[in-house]
């Protein structure tokens, strides 16, 4: 239970308030409730005639013990019979019941009423939580997890938490206030009976705690399954279109059913131990109801009885409103493990070391003005695979520097190093001659623009894709870029212009109209440093043409670092980075690097054969 409590003191904290008004509430429902059942002895004692009783009158004074007070009420009730009679009395003590019924529940809705802010609020709050995390984490980390599995944990795991954790919150605030006012009471009525039924608790708490360990272990194997459900749809709906080509519906319908039904049978054990917890409950409850009822039928069949016939009817009635808190209790400690389980994948993420760590006193970054320099970079995964090696290399402000070479060379990782997506392993790069790990990211990142191969696009309108880096872009900033990338065109011939919405990724355009869209929002947000990844790769010759038309106008008076595996659209670099296996193994411009007849040659008469 320990998790539990720490849970609850990261995501409830805030709505202590709350939280107070509800035990307040809880406290009144209680105490109304048992004023409802003491109400029911003079009931009975009128019903039954076993009034005999003679009642005096205690003078009221301050610290009256609650016996007192007790004797004070059924002398006032006797008195009531004396002058009234039997049937208007039991009129009266009806009517009573009836308004402290009415504010009872009044009350109990009232505490209901104000968790549910709570249960909302903690769910929006661990949302909001993982997604933030997941925007601070480095690229690396969703390298290793698949993307279905972050999803069904920022779904279905918060939704199990919400369910099996925070529902049970108004339980924890309410039951234990019930439980200790009733027992406070039973006490009071027989401290023989209440001892007698107190023994029976540890036997209950055993057998409950027990069963809830085990939910939680097939709670985490559950989730699991789910997850694995997730990333199976996000890989299906991503790659439809080549499970199509390749006639591949039947296997991938298999994976699936096969998942799924793992998940089922797993998810039948947790469902039939969570069903057990109610019958288990109801079972022992019952059981000892029945033994206090002999317990309490020994004791007023005896010669000296501690406790009338009414009075123990109303201890009864009171020891079954104890009877319903432990019942809820134990569906909570049964509920709560799959919430702690669920907790647990979610605090994968949230628990995540981001290793892209800003300084504490970073130097400022205002501009661009000389140039990027790498010092003896070096960079190795997590596996201990290295990627690049002891590079040198300078980009003077306004140059074009094209890097280019084999796939797995070391491109993409290079250029990704200098808005700081990865760390080197070893050396250093520097921005005017300041290391970029010493100044803030958002400057660092303020600085650059980028155009990848595969744009990447918004569900949202043409406008906001295009405005997408500066948040207050005017009409006719984002038209006069579109204009620049020859985007405005075919934005006009929309039904809705700029305000159409493009679908998911930009489904809803051509490949080329998404690139220059993509290009359109670099060039709003005029960036000194532009970033190209095989921006022209994908498309096809016209495509490519009027995209590199709109890049060579973004790249205008730019210092322009561009990944190119076509050879043609790089001719005009200021100079050609040429690498292989994580070295730099040429470097020249491209008549030079031509007849010099090394490896960049032979890339290029590859590609024109």
């Amino acid at each position: 239970m320990k998790a539990f409590w720490q849970i609850l003191k990261r995501y409830v904290a805030p709505y202590k308030g709350y939280v107070g008004g509800s035990v307040v509430l809880n406290i009144l429902s209680a105490v109304f409730n048992v004023f409802s059942f003491s109400l029911l002895i003079p009931i009975l004692q009128i019903l039954f005639n076993v009034g005999e009783a003679h009642y005096e009158f205690i003078p009221w004074h301050r610290g009256m013990p609650f016996g007192e007070i007790t004797n004070n009420a059924y002398y006032y009730v006797s008195q009531f019979v004396e002058q009234y009679g039997q049937s208007h009395v039991l009129l009266m003590l009806c009517l009573v019941f009836i308004g402290i019924v009415a504010i009872k529940v009044s009350c109990y809705f009232g505490a209901s009423a104000v968790m549910v802010p709570i249960r909302t609020g903690v769910v929006r709050d661990l949302r909001r939580e993982i997604y933030r995390k997941i925007l601070s984490l480095p690229l690396g980390f969703f390298s290793q997890e698949r993307k279905g599995d972050i999803i069904a944990r920022i779904s279905g795991d918060v939704q199990e938490v919400e369910t099996s954790i925070t529902s049970t919150l108004e339980m924890l605030v309410k039951n234990p206030i019930l439980i200790v006012i009733y027992l406070a009471v039973l006490f009071r009525m027989s401290w023989q009976l209440t001892l007698f039924v107190i023994v029976f608790a540890p036997l209950m708490i055993g057998i409950i705690s027990a069963t809830g360990r085990r939910l939680k272990a097939d709670s985490v194997e559950a989730q699991k399954y789910w997850s694995d459900t997730m990333s199976q749809v996000e890989e299906t709906l991503g790659g439809l279109r080549i499970i199509k080509a390749f006639r591949a519906e039947h296997r991938m319908d298999a994976r699936f059913g096969q998942v799924t039904e793992d998940m089922r049978r797993k998810n039948n054990q947790v469902a039939v131990r969570q069903a057990s917890a109610h019958p288990v409950s109801e079972f022992l409850g019952s059981a000892m109801i029945a033994i206090v009822l002999w317990f309490g039928g020994t004791l007023i069949l005896g010669e000296h009885a501690v406790i009338d016939a009414p009075s123990f009817m109303a201890y009864m009635a009171i020891l079954y409103s104890v009877i319903q808190p432990i019942k809820d209790l134990s569906r909570a400690a049964y509920s709560i493990p799959k919430g702690l389980a669920s907790m647990e994948r979610i605090d994968v993420i949230l628990n995540a070391e981001n290793p892209i760590r800003e300084v504490a006193e970073p130097k400022p970054l205002d501009g661009f003005r000389e140039s990027i320099r790498f010092h003896g970079v070096s960079f190795s995964y997590e596996d201990g695979r290295e990627v690049l090696h002891e590079v040198d290399l300078e980009i003077p402000k306004g140059k074009t520097v094209a890097i280019v070479g084999a796939s797995g060379a070391g491109k993409s990782t290079l250029v990704d190093l200098i808005p700081r997506f990865y760390d080197p392993t070893a050396g250093s790069i520097t921005i005017d001659g300041v290391d970029i790990r010493d100044v803030r990211l958002s400057d660092l990142r303020a600085l650059m623009g980028n155009v990848n191969q595969d744009p990447i696009l918004f569900n949202d309108t043409l406008f906001n894709n295009i405005a997408f880096g500066k948040q207050d872009a005017t009409q006719e900033e984002v038209e006069t870029a579109a204009r620049i990338a020859g985007a405005h065109e075919f934005i006009l011939e929309k039904e809705e212009g700029y305000q159409t919405g493009i679908g998911d990724r930009g489904v809803k355009l051509s490949g080329g109209q998404r690139q220059r869209i993509s290009i359109a929002r670099a060039i709003l947000k005029n960036p000194p440093i532009l970033i190209l990844d095989e921006a022209t790769a994908s498309l096809d010759t016209e495509s490519e043409r009027s995209v590199q038309e709109a890049l060579d106008k973004l790249m205008s008076g730019r210092t322009t670092i561009a990944i190119a595996h076509r050879l043609s659209t790089i001719r005009g670099a200021d100079e050609i980075i040429v690498m292989d296996g994580g070295r730099i193994v040429e470097r020249g411009r491209h008549d030079e690097l031509i007849a010099r007849g090394g490896y960049y040659r032979k890339l290029h008469d590859m590609q024109a054969l």
